[in-house]
Parts: structure tokens; C-alpha cells; sequence
């Protein structure tokens, strides 16, 4: 009788649905303007989880997966990996989430000037203005193993250009070699040898590049490219028609719904569907544009700070500004385009606006669009990204 006992027991333990708590966490990374460090809070209590020393003022990329932030130190000629202390894992019906200490990474990736960044398909593709070269690699490796393991590419000459990871392929701006201004021309495809497949893609003055979905696009001087395919990238040419004379320079693409968003002239953004026969719509802004985010969990909205000290919110299906708060005193868009200003985080139910000027940054609730309170920051706050979510911890 005690043998059945005792196994019934034990079949009870093995078939008992595990208890499991919910868990939410929420980071913000911020990189100061005038140091090189990047100070790591907790979103939801506002305490300081660590500052990590950089070699100088960085601009942050957070990764697609959320394990790392990387630091990109364009006048330090120099690359860091920070790893975020939360990792979700998706089960389908439900994620786990472990949360631990952020911690910087000792491995960096160093060059001549890196600047552009840009995470897809899994591999990162790093471009060095002052070489003109590409570190193809796994984000991944890095913040899980510590070490970076790079193929390199070139894309002819030093400028300031970018580069996308494609699959097997990889897109390449070019510049005019001859030109001691170095003007960018166009895009091209390279294969894994670093070949040139097909033509280059005319692209004056190209800057600024956005994956939505399974599309990308390439702002021009005289309108964006659309990259599509599964395979080789195709690669076509969508003219700015029934635009007012302008470029679009920056771009971000919307998740959850295939859209874009770029700005076009200092008080205007532009809505970009390159599968409407009308692509593009054109939004007036109340005041010149200062940063913009798209909104990953509400994907019909998008986020815009303008100069006068206002975060406005943009419903992208109709196009219209909804709502707005006043978060900061104005800060002028005139002057020298480095000076210290408000950036945009995603973070949750809210949106993060640092303010360099008073040393804090601002949490706006997304629902009310009403202030949800402040985090001191020391030094000037300046670029900033959120890495978090929910799960269940076992």
C-alpha cells in the first residue's frame, strides 16, 4: 500500500502544471552626450543598474532580440556590447524571461569611424566612414559568447555610407571614388565574396535606410529604393511623385503593420506604403521635427518631439497628430545639428524623452498621454533605447 502511495505521489508531481510567476522588466540604456558612458536604469523603479565606461559619446542600437545594446563610438573608432540582463524566450503559447545584471562586454570591434549599424536576417552589417569597409557578423555571438568573429567587405572608398545584411547577400552604398567630397551615388548587391552582382542602383545622396516586414527602403535625393525577395534582392526605384521638392534622410519601419515613416524637410515627416498606388502622405508638423519613433506594441501610432518642447503622437492610418503633451522646455533646432536634444525610447505603456538640459529623463503614459513621472540622470542624457517585456518565470 505504501509502494502505491508513494507513486501516485510522484505521478502527481510529474503531470502538476508548474507554478509559474509573471514577471515584467523594462531597461533603459542611456548614452551621455559629452562622456563616453552609458548609464542602465530600471524602467519601473527608476533605480540606476550600472554605468559602464566607453571610450566616448556613443550612439545605442538595441538588438533585435533584446540580450544586448550596442554602443557605437564613431570619434572613438570603436564598438561596444552591453548585455541587457533580460532574455525572453518564446514558447509559442507563452515566454520565459530571466532577468539578471547588465554587464558590459570585453570583446569591442574596432575600425575607422564606424556609424552605421544595422541588424537583419540575424547578422549585423557595420560600416566604417573612414575606410569605407563592412564587419559582417553575429550579434548573437557576441553577447552570448563575449567574442566577435567578422567577415569584412569593402564598399570602394571611404564615405559615409551603410550597409544591410540580405540573406546570403549584402547591400553596399557606393561613392563616387574620384570626387574628394566622396557624394554617395547609389546601392549595390554584393554576394558572399564581396562581388558585385548586377548593376549599381542609381541613388544620389543616399542616406538612411528601414526594414518593415519583408520590404526595406533606401532614402535618395530623388526618391527611395524599395528592396523586396527572398533570395538575390530586387531592387527598384519609387519616385518622390506628388512630393514637394525634399529628401527623406531618416527612416523607421513600422512592426506590425508594413509602413514607413521618414522625415521630409525640418517640419514635416512622410508616411511611406510603396504598395498603395498613392505612397506616400505628407504631415505637417506644428514646429520643426526634433526625433520620432514608431510604436511597436500600438502599431498604428508613431511618436514625434518637436523644438517646442512637445511629444506628439501620429495616428499613421489617418495621418492625423491625436495627441500631445508638453514634456521639456523648447529646445531650437537652430544652431549646429550635435548640439545636446531630446531622443525617443518605446518603453512599454510609455514613451522615455531624455532631457540633456535638466539631467532627467521624462516617461509619458502612451493610454492618458499624460506625464508618468521622471529619472534622474547624471550628465546630460542624450541617445536612449528600451530592451524588456513580459514572461513567466518558472
Amino acid at each position: 500500500m505504501r509502494h502505491i502511495f508513494t507513486s501516485l505521489l510522484l505521478a502527481t508531481a510529474l503531470t502538476a502544471p508548474v507554478m509559474a510567476d509573471d514577471v515584467t522588466a523594462w531597461r533603459l540604456f542611456v548614452a551621455d552626450h559629452a562622456e563616453g558612458k552609458v548609464t542602465a536604469l530600471d524602467a519601473i523603479s527608476g533605480d540606476t543598474l550600472g554605468i559602464f565606461a566607453l571610450k566616448g559619446p556613443a550612439s545605442l542600437v538595441a538588438g533585435a532580440s533584446g540580450e544586448a545594446v550596442f554602443a557605437v563610438q564613431g570619434a572613438a573608432n570603436q564598438v561596444s556590447a552591453i548585455r541587457s540582463g533580460i532574455a525572453i524566450d518564446d514558447h509559442g503559447d507563452h515566454g520565459d524571461i530571466e532577468v539578471s545584471e547588465p554587464a558590459l562586454v570585453e570583446a569591442v570591434i574596432t575600425g575607422e569611424k564606424p556609424a552605421h549599424f544595422v541588424e537583419h536576417g540575424g547578422k549585423v552589417a557595420l560600416f566604417f566612414d573612414g575606410s569605407g569597409k563592412v564587419d559582417l557578423f553575429s550579434p548573437h555571438a557576441w553577447a552570448e559568447e563575449g567574442k566577435v568573429t567578422a567577415s569584412q567587405l569593402d564598399s570602394g572608398t571611404p564615405h559615409h555610407g551603410l550597409a544591410v545584411p540580405w540573406g546570403d547577400f549584402t547591400l553596399v552604398s557606393t561613392a563616387n571614388a574620384e570626387d574628394e567630397k566622396k557624394p554617395r551615388i547609389g546601392l549595390n548587391v554584393l554576394d558572399a565574396s564581396g562581388n558585385l552582382v548586377g548593376e549599381t542602383h542609381a541613388c544620389p545622396d543616399l542616406h538612411g535606410e528601414a526594414a518593415s516586414g519583408n520590404l526595406l527602403i533606401v532614402g535618395c535625393g530623388d526618391g527611395v529604393l524599395v528592396v523586396s525577395g527572398s533570395g538575390e534582392p530586387q531592387v527598384k526605384k519609387l519616385d518622390y511623385s506628388g512630393l514637394p521638392e525634399g529628401k527623406t534622410t531618416t527612416l523607421i519601419g513600422g512592426q506590425g503593420m508594413q509602413y514607413f515613416l521618414g522625415n521630409y524637410g525640418a517640419d514635416k515627416v512622410v508616411i511611406i506604403d510603396p504598395a498603395e498606388a498613392e505612397p506616400y502622405r505628407l504631415v505637417d508638423l506644428p514646429t520643426r521635427r526634433v526625433h520620432f519613433i514608431t510604436d511597436s506594441v500600438r502599431p498604428k501610432f508613431a511618436y514625434i518631439f518637436t523644438e517646442d518642447g512637445f511629444l506628439r503622437q501620429l495616428d499613421v492610418v489617418s495621418g492625423e497628430l491625436t495627441q500631445s503633451v508638453k514634456v521639456t522646455e523648447p529646445y531650437s533646432m537652430d544652431g549646429e545639428w550635435s548640439l545636446p536634444r531630446p531622443r525617443l525610447a518605446l518603453v512599454g505603456d510609455k514613451v522615455a524623452v531624455t532631457d540633456p538640459l535638466k539631467s532627467v529623463v521624462h516617461l509619458v503614459d502612451v493610454a492618458g498621454f499624460t506625464p508618468a513621472g521622471e529619472i534622474a540622470v547624471d550628465g546630460a542624457p542624450y541617445n536612449i533605447v528600451a530592451v524588456g517585456g513580459s514572461g513567466s518565470q518558472h
